[in-house]
């Protein structure tokens, strides 16, 4: 019964999002803001001709490579700097001070260091996401039970065995909740590449749509973006319902 009244509240403010989207729509002129139909019209028309596809596709290389290099900083350092004090004083001050520093004031370097292409893009994404997810998943390694780590030690468990039996399910939720935030950083750090750095695939398409007074290509493109995070997200809450039946069990 839940599910169901859940399944029809997001029907529900979906189609009252593009009820009053119309509304307003109809007092503009389609050059200032185009209404659902003609984005959906226009939409159409990109994915027919194979350039909204096609620039998606070159798109998500370099944000799934940043995303996965985020991850790969941000699960093994996140969970050292829960429990280890030491990691957590010498790590924390640093990441504090370059997370309240805007992420597109980044872009000037970057274009110093690596240039203006894919390894400049791959790096904004690394940037824009890995900070975000170092603060959750730390916050949940620091949140785990010091007594069932002390159970795991009394039975002889090795440093290794209590972080793969104890402190990895035990930080799941927030793992999860960690990657969900780093996966919409992503998205949102690929089209700020694109439009920050060389104008290409999707950013080209917007800059190009921007310039031709096109709001239509250009609502269609940031619908994409937000179906995509959407859907990302919901795949990776999806897989901590499977894996995390444990937990949903114990409540």
């Amino acid at each position: 019964m839940g599910g169901r009244s859940f399944g029809f509240l997001f029907i529900a403010s979906i189609a009252a999002g593009l009820t009053i989207w119309q509304l307003i729509a109809s007092q503009y002129s389609s050059v200032v803001l185009a209404s659902p139909v003609e984005v959906a019209a226009r939409l159409w028309q990109m994915i027919v001709s194979g350039q909204l596809p096609q620039a998606l596709w070159y798109s998500m290389g370099h944000m799934l490579a940043g995303f996965l290099i985020a991850c790969a900083i941000a699960l093994p350092l996140g969970l050292l700097m829960g429990r280890l004090r030491v990691v957590n004083d010498l790590c924390d001050p640093v990441i504090n001070l370059v997370y309240s520093v805007p992420s597109v004031a980044w872009v000037p370097f970057i274009m110093i260091w690596c240039g203006l292409f894919f390894e400049a893009r791959v790096t904004l994404v690394v940037i824009m996401c890995v900070f975000d997810m170092l603060i959750v998943i730390s916050t949940g390694a620091a949140n785990v039970d010091q007594k069932l780590l002390n159970v795991g030690r009394s039975f002889g468990a090795s440093a290794w065995q209590r972080a793969r039996y104890v402190l990895i399910p035990e930080s799941l939720p927030f793992l999860f909740t960690g990657l969900r935030i780093g996966i919409v950083r992503a998205v949102n750090a690929m089209i700020t590449a694109e439009l920050f750095f060389a104008a290409v695939n999707l950013g080209q398409m917007m800059k190009q749509a921007s310039v031709k007074f096109d709001s239509a290509a250009v609502l269609g493109i940031l619908v994409v973006l937000s179906l995509m995070g959407l859907l990302l997200q919901e795949l990776f809450l999806l897989a901590e319902r499977r894996i995390c039946r444990w937990r949903v069990a114990k409540k």
